[in-house]
Protein backbone atom coordinates (compact mmCIF):
# COMPACT_ATOMS: atom_id res chain seq x y z
CA UNK A 1 0.00 0.00 0.00
CA UNK A 2 1.54 3.56 -0.65
CA UNK A 3 -1.01 5.99 0.65
CA UNK A 4 -2.52 5.01 4.28
CA UNK A 5 -4.78 7.81 5.07
CA UNK A 6 -8.25 7.51 5.30
CA UNK A 7 -9.08 5.59 2.61
CA UNK A 8 -5.74 3.53 2.34
CA UNK A 9 -5.85 2.79 6.43
CA UNK A 10 -9.45 1.29 6.16
CA UNK A 11 -8.47 -0.39 3.35
CA UNK A 12 -5.28 -2.05 4.69
CA UNK A 13 -7.42 -3.02 8.15
CA UNK A 14 -9.89 -4.85 6.05
CA UNK A 15 -7.19 -6.94 3.97
CA UNK A 16 -4.91 -7.50 7.31
CA UNK A 17 -8.12 -8.71 8.99
CA UNK A 18 -8.87 -11.10 5.87
CA UNK A 19 -5.48 -12.68 6.16
CA UNK A 20 -3.35 -10.95 3.88
CA UNK A 21 0.00 -9.19 4.85
CA UNK A 22 0.13 -5.56 4.49
CA UNK A 23 3.32 -3.57 4.17
CA UNK A 24 2.49 0.18 3.54
CA UNK A 25 4.16 3.31 3.34
CA UNK A 26 2.60 7.07 3.42
CA UNK A 27 5.10 10.59 3.53
CA UNK A 28 2.99 10.94 7.31
CA UNK A 29 5.85 8.35 9.43
CA UNK A 30 2.89 7.69 12.21
CA UNK A 31 0.42 6.39 9.17
CA UNK A 32 3.22 3.73 7.67
CA UNK A 33 2.81 -0.22 8.25
CA UNK A 34 6.48 -1.65 8.40
CA UNK A 35 7.81 0.42 5.01
CA UNK A 36 10.22 3.04 5.13
CA UNK A 37 9.81 4.34 1.75
CA UNK A 38 7.78 3.51 -1.28
CA UNK A 39 10.55 1.54 -3.42
CA UNK A 40 10.69 -0.55 -0.62
CA UNK A 41 7.01 -1.66 -0.89
CA UNK A 42 7.31 -2.36 -4.84
CA UNK A 43 10.04 -4.16 -4.32
CA UNK A 44 8.55 -6.46 -1.91
CA UNK A 45 5.54 -6.73 -2.74
CA UNK A 46 4.12 -7.97 -6.66
CA UNK A 47 0.66 -5.79 -5.97
CA UNK A 48 0.72 -2.34 -4.63
CA UNK A 49 -2.47 -0.73 -3.91
CA UNK A 50 -2.32 3.05 -4.33
CA UNK A 51 -4.22 5.56 -2.07
CA UNK A 52 -3.27 8.96 -3.25
CA UNK A 53 -4.95 12.58 -3.14
CA UNK A 54 -4.74 13.36 -7.15
CA UNK A 55 -3.60 11.67 -10.39
CA UNK A 56 -0.94 14.02 -10.38
CA UNK A 57 0.37 12.69 -7.54
CA UNK A 58 0.61 9.30 -8.58
CA UNK A 59 2.57 10.15 -11.77
CA UNK A 60 5.16 11.55 -9.94
CA UNK A 61 5.39 8.55 -7.34
CA UNK A 62 4.96 6.06 -10.13
CA UNK A 63 8.30 8.10 -11.84
CA UNK A 64 10.81 7.41 -9.19
CA UNK A 65 10.02 4.12 -8.64
CA UNK A 66 11.98 0.50 -10.06
CA UNK A 67 8.84 -1.17 -10.71
CA UNK A 68 9.15 -5.10 -12.04
CA UNK A 69 7.65 -6.88 -14.90
CA UNK A 70 5.11 -8.42 -14.18
CA UNK A 71 3.88 -6.00 -10.85
CA UNK A 72 0.39 -5.02 -10.55
CA UNK A 73 -0.45 -1.60 -9.84
CA UNK A 74 -4.07 -1.09 -8.44
CA UNK A 75 -5.07 2.78 -8.17
CA UNK A 76 -7.72 3.26 -5.89
CA UNK A 77 -6.80 7.01 -6.14
CA UNK A 78 -10.07 9.31 -7.70
CA UNK A 79 -8.18 11.26 -10.59
CA UNK A 80 -8.56 12.57 -14.00
CA UNK A 81 -9.78 10.18 -16.43
CA UNK A 82 -7.38 10.31 -19.38
CA UNK A 83 -4.15 10.83 -17.23
CA UNK A 84 -4.76 7.32 -15.54
CA UNK A 85 -5.80 5.71 -19.43
CA UNK A 86 -2.54 7.02 -20.18
CA UNK A 87 -0.51 6.07 -17.34
CA UNK A 88 -2.11 2.61 -17.51
CA UNK A 89 -0.52 2.83 -21.18
CA UNK A 90 2.60 3.33 -20.41
CA UNK A 91 2.85 1.01 -17.64
CA UNK A 92 1.58 -2.14 -19.92
CA UNK A 93 4.15 -0.97 -22.53
CA UNK A 94 6.62 -1.69 -19.42
CA UNK A 95 5.33 -4.97 -18.46
CA UNK A 96 3.86 -3.58 -15.69
CA UNK A 97 -0.04 -4.21 -15.37
CA UNK A 98 -2.80 -0.64 -14.27
CA UNK A 99 -6.06 -1.05 -12.88
CA UNK A 100 -7.99 2.22 -11.97
CA UNK A 101 -10.09 0.50 -9.42
CA UNK A 102 -11.83 3.54 -8.22
CA UNK A 103 -13.58 3.14 -4.95
CA UNK A 104 -17.31 4.59 -4.01
CA UNK A 105 -17.77 4.62 -0.52
CA UNK A 106 -16.13 6.71 3.22
CA UNK A 107 -13.64 5.10 5.13
CA UNK A 108 -16.49 4.27 7.44
CA UNK A 109 -18.40 2.16 4.63
CA UNK A 110 -15.08 0.39 3.62
CA UNK A 111 -14.46 -0.31 6.88
CA UNK A 112 -17.48 -1.88 6.74
CA UNK A 113 -17.05 -4.06 3.99
CA UNK A 114 -19.72 -2.35 1.74
CA UNK A 115 -17.72 -0.17 -0.69
CA UNK A 116 -18.25 -0.62 -4.66
CA UNK A 117 -15.05 -0.59 -6.99
CA UNK A 118 -15.42 0.31 -10.17
CA UNK A 119 -12.00 -0.86 -12.17
CA UNK A 120 -10.87 -0.05 -15.59
CA UNK A 121 -7.56 -2.30 -17.41
CA UNK A 122 -7.18 -5.78 -18.79
CA UNK A 123 -10.02 -8.11 -17.88
CA UNK A 124 -7.57 -10.66 -17.07
CA UNK A 125 -5.79 -8.40 -14.19
CA UNK A 126 -9.31 -7.41 -12.63
CA UNK A 127 -10.63 -11.04 -12.08
CA UNK A 128 -7.55 -11.62 -10.49
CA UNK A 129 -7.95 -8.78 -8.39
CA UNK A 130 -11.70 -9.46 -7.27
CA UNK A 131 -10.90 -11.70 -4.10
CA UNK A 132 -8.52 -8.25 -2.71
CA UNK A 133 -11.33 -5.94 -3.93
CA UNK A 134 -13.99 -8.43 -1.84
CA UNK A 135 -12.28 -7.71 1.17
CA UNK A 136 -13.75 -4.60 1.83
CA UNK A 137 -16.36 -3.97 -0.91
CA UNK A 138 -19.60 -5.69 -1.63
CA UNK A 139 -19.80 -4.99 -5.21
CA UNK A 140 -17.12 -4.67 -7.65
CA UNK A 141 -17.39 -3.61 -11.72
CA UNK A 142 -15.42 -3.81 -14.61
CA UNK A 143 -15.97 -1.15 -16.89
CA UNK A 144 -13.33 -1.61 -19.24
CA UNK A 145 -9.89 -0.28 -20.86
CA UNK A 146 -7.90 1.86 -18.48
CA UNK A 147 -9.55 5.26 -17.16
CA UNK A 148 -13.00 4.08 -17.59
CA UNK A 149 -13.35 3.13 -13.40
CA UNK A 150 -11.65 6.84 -12.76
CA UNK A 151 -14.88 8.07 -15.42
CA UNK A 152 -17.28 6.06 -13.79
CA UNK A 153 -15.57 7.33 -9.98
CA UNK A 154 -16.70 11.13 -11.16
CA UNK A 155 -20.39 9.80 -12.36
CA UNK A 156 -21.34 8.07 -9.03
CA UNK A 157 -19.56 11.15 -7.06
CA UNK A 158 -22.00 13.87 -8.84
CA UNK A 159 -24.71 11.77 -8.17
CA UNK A 160 -23.15 11.64 -4.32
CA UNK A 161 -22.35 14.58 -3.66
CA UNK A 162 -25.49 16.14 -5.01
CA UNK A 163 -27.40 13.98 -2.78
CA UNK A 164 -25.40 15.49 0.08
CA UNK A 165 -26.17 19.02 -0.63
CA UNK A 166 -30.06 18.29 -1.40
CA UNK A 167 -29.85 16.58 2.18
CA UNK A 168 -28.41 20.07 3.40
CA UNK A 169 -30.76 22.21 1.71
CA UNK A 170 -33.55 19.91 2.81
CA UNK A 171 -33.00 19.57 6.32
CA UNK A 172 -32.29 23.67 6.37
CA UNK A 173 -35.23 24.48 4.83
CA UNK A 174 -37.36 22.15 6.89
CA UNK A 175 -36.03 24.47 9.71
CA UNK A 176 -36.75 27.46 8.77
CA UNK A 177 -40.67 26.30 7.53
CA UNK A 178 -40.51 25.21 11.93
CA UNK A 179 -40.45 21.58 11.06
CA UNK A 180 -38.64 19.50 13.24
CA UNK A 181 -35.29 18.20 11.24
CA UNK A 182 -35.36 14.80 12.80
CA UNK A 183 -38.67 14.72 12.57
CA UNK A 184 -38.42 15.69 8.30
CA UNK A 185 -35.26 13.10 8.49
CA UNK A 186 -37.46 10.07 9.67
CA UNK A 187 -40.38 11.03 7.24
CA UNK A 188 -37.85 11.51 4.31
CA UNK A 189 -36.27 7.79 5.20
CA UNK A 190 -39.83 6.49 5.28
CA UNK A 191 -41.06 7.71 1.35
CA UNK A 192 -40.17 8.29 -2.19
CA UNK A 193 -37.19 10.77 -1.29
CA UNK A 194 -35.22 8.39 0.41
CA UNK A 195 -31.19 8.21 -0.40
CA UNK A 196 -28.48 6.22 1.12
CA UNK A 197 -27.44 9.50 1.71
CA UNK A 198 -29.90 9.80 5.22
CA UNK A 199 -28.41 6.59 6.28
CA UNK A 200 -24.77 8.00 6.21
CA UNK A 201 -25.22 11.27 6.68
CA UNK A 202 -28.39 12.33 8.27
CA UNK A 203 -27.70 12.19 11.72
CA UNK A 204 -24.02 14.04 11.10
CA UNK A 205 -25.85 16.90 9.69
CA UNK A 206 -28.56 16.75 12.33
CA UNK A 207 -25.97 16.67 15.18
CA UNK A 208 -22.98 18.88 13.55
CA UNK A 209 -20.95 15.90 13.93
CA UNK A 210 -18.33 16.34 11.28
CA UNK A 211 -16.01 13.80 12.27
CA UNK A 212 -14.09 12.42 9.13
CA UNK A 213 -14.77 9.93 6.82
CA UNK A 214 -14.74 11.89 3.65
CA UNK A 215 -13.12 15.43 3.56
CA UNK A 216 -15.15 18.44 2.42
CA UNK A 217 -11.66 19.36 0.64
CA UNK A 218 -11.52 16.16 -1.34
CA UNK A 219 -14.98 16.13 -2.68
CA UNK A 220 -14.10 19.52 -3.83
CA UNK A 221 -11.13 18.41 -5.58
CA UNK A 222 -13.34 15.73 -7.03
CA UNK A 223 -16.05 18.52 -8.13
CA UNK A 224 -13.45 20.19 -9.85
CA UNK A 225 -12.52 17.50 -11.97
CA UNK A 226 -16.37 16.75 -12.58
CA UNK A 227 -16.75 19.80 -14.12
CA UNK A 228 -13.24 19.94 -15.77
CA UNK A 229 -14.42 16.70 -17.44
CA UNK A 230 -17.71 18.25 -18.10
CA UNK A 231 -15.92 21.08 -20.16
CA UNK A 232 -14.03 18.61 -22.06
CA UNK A 233 -16.93 16.56 -23.10
CA UNK A 234 -19.34 19.37 -23.41
CA UNK A 235 -21.83 17.82 -20.74
CA UNK A 236 -24.31 20.44 -18.83
CA UNK A 237 -23.50 20.70 -15.03
CA UNK A 238 -25.25 23.38 -13.86
CA UNK A 239 -26.09 22.05 -10.26
CA UNK A 240 -22.31 20.64 -9.80
CA UNK A 241 -21.48 24.32 -10.68
CA UNK A 242 -23.82 25.63 -7.89
CA UNK A 243 -21.75 22.91 -5.62
CA UNK A 244 -18.77 23.75 -6.30
CA UNK A 245 -19.42 27.47 -4.94
CA UNK A 246 -20.84 25.75 -1.92
CA UNK A 247 -18.46 24.06 -1.17
CA UNK A 248 -15.12 26.62 -2.14
CA UNK A 249 -17.06 28.48 0.37
CA UNK A 250 -16.96 26.44 2.90
CA UNK A 251 -13.14 25.74 2.27
CA UNK A 252 -12.69 29.47 2.86
CA UNK A 253 -14.83 28.87 5.95
CA UNK A 254 -12.49 26.35 7.45
CA UNK A 255 -14.50 23.64 7.02
CA UNK A 256 -12.00 21.60 4.26
CA UNK A 257 -10.48 19.07 6.93
CA UNK A 258 -14.00 18.42 8.45
CA UNK A 259 -16.18 15.55 7.03
CA UNK A 260 -17.95 16.08 3.93
CA UNK A 261 -21.57 16.25 6.00
CA UNK A 262 -20.38 19.61 6.79
CA UNK A 263 -22.30 20.55 3.61
CA UNK A 264 -25.29 21.41 6.28
CA UNK A 265 -22.92 24.29 7.30
CA UNK A 266 -23.38 26.29 3.89
CA UNK A 267 -27.14 26.79 5.16
CA UNK A 268 -26.38 27.78 8.44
Amino acid sequence: MIGVGLLGSAIADRLTAAGHSVLGYDIVAERRRGAESAEQVVRECDTTILCLPTSDVVAQVLAGLTLRKGTVIIDATTGEPDTMAAMGAKLARDGVDYLDATVLGSSRVVRDGKATVMAGGRRPVYDAAVPLFRTFASRAFYLGSYGTGARMKLVANLALGLHRAVLAETLAYAQACEVSPATALEVLKAGAAYSRVMDDKGEKMLNHDFTVEARLSQHLKDVRLILAEAAAKHAKTPLSQVHRQLLEGLEKAGYGDADNSAIIMAYQ
